[in-house]
């Protein structure tokens, strides 16, 4: 099983890639009587707050989450927006924000859960309380606020999207927490999907590569406080040029794409279940490298493993399921 079988899945797969991603455009256009509401977490900076302005310059009215006031007042400038105080964490501010959204009488069509938090480090070093952080924010953050706004979500039959990373598919040296709670979006994804799917209700992830945002200045801030690079650690030479890498992520694209994938997402009629949406070709292929490496292992010397053929074959009838 070998390289063959990996060369040639691969190929095909990078094939499909390349027409799967050039998305249909999503009939988007709305009149007051089409507008449809959407909430946006983590919409201050970044990707969330492009996607909050995507859906508002397309007539959608958006209901805005951030935690700092200022963040809240730039919110409110814009038109078709409402700011509300949400931090992901909290339960009383979820709460108030289904009981504005509910008086407000748009309801609720679509939930974008964008708000997420970075930190990297060692996995045998990093103290647990970082990563319960890291968790509260990234995985238990949309399970809390989905399983608050779901009854708004399915009085309209709406939609379900969550921002995961190519990092829920890809991992590496000191990025283990991070790609972790990524990879729990995607089973969680998959599963919200299935239950939802009895009130129509679709359900898509959206995982980005490398895009203009905060994460990395604010990541690199908070590991500097928490002294991430402990004294006598095997990886101190490591962690302090990880530290030392400038953390402005302003070289790369805005996240435009991002929000296009999303608005393809929340209103095309045919919504796809992930959107793997990089600006390069060079990250496509780690990721879908990286899936293949994982099928390759998963077939590899068990006994009930599939034949090269037999593998094309199963990736053919994928390929057409879509």
């Amino acid at each position: 099983m070998k390289r063959n079988l990996l060369g040639t899945v691969f190929i095909s797969l990078i094939v499909f890639l390349a027409t799967s991603t050039n998305l249909p455009a999503a009939d988007t256009g709305v009149n007051h009587e089409q507008q449809k509401a959407v909430l946006v977490t983590g919409a201050s900076t970044g990707i969330g707050r492009k996607i909050t302005e995507v859906l508002a310059a397309k007539g959608h009215f958006v209901f805005a989450g951030a935690r700092k006031q200022k963040d809240l007042d730039a919110l409110d400038e814009i038109e078709n927006v409402k700011s509300l105080r949400l931090d992901v964490t909290v339960q009383a501010d979820i709460d108030a924000a289904v009981e504005t959204v509910r008086n407000s009488g748009k309801g609720l069509y679509g939930l974008v859960n964008n708000a997420g938090v970075f930190i990297g480090g060692p996995l045998i070093e990093v103290d647990e309380d970082e990563l319960i952080w890291l968790l509260d924010v990234n995985v238990l953050g949309p399970y809390r606020v989905t399983q608050a706004f779901a009854p708004l979500i399915i009085e309209e039959k709406g939609r379900i999207t969550t921002i995961g990373s190519i990092s829920g598919i890809l991992s590496g040296q000191f990025s283990g927490q991070y790609s972790m709670s990524k990879h729990a979006i995607e089973a969680y994804t998959d599963s919200l999907a299935a239950e939802m799917e009895r009130f129509e209700v679709k359900v898509s992830v959206i995982e980005p590569g490398n895009y203009h945002s905060e994460i990395g200045n604010s990541a690199m801030k908070r590991m500097a406080e928490k002294e991430y690079a402990q004294e006598g650690s095997p990886y101190a030479e490591d962690l302090k040029k990880m530290m030392e890498r400038p953390s402005d992520r302003s070289q790369y694209k805005d996240p435009d794409e991002v929000a296009q994938a999303t608005l393809h997402a929340l209103f095309d009629a045919n919504p796809k279940r992930r959107y793997m949406v990089v600006p390069n070709q060079e990250e496509a292929s780690w990721t879908i490298g990286k899936a293949i490496e994982e099928m390759v292992q998963l077939n590899e010397g068990q006994p009930y493993s599939y034949s090269r053929d037999q593998l094309i074959e199963i990736l053919d009838q994928a390929m057409n399921a879509n």
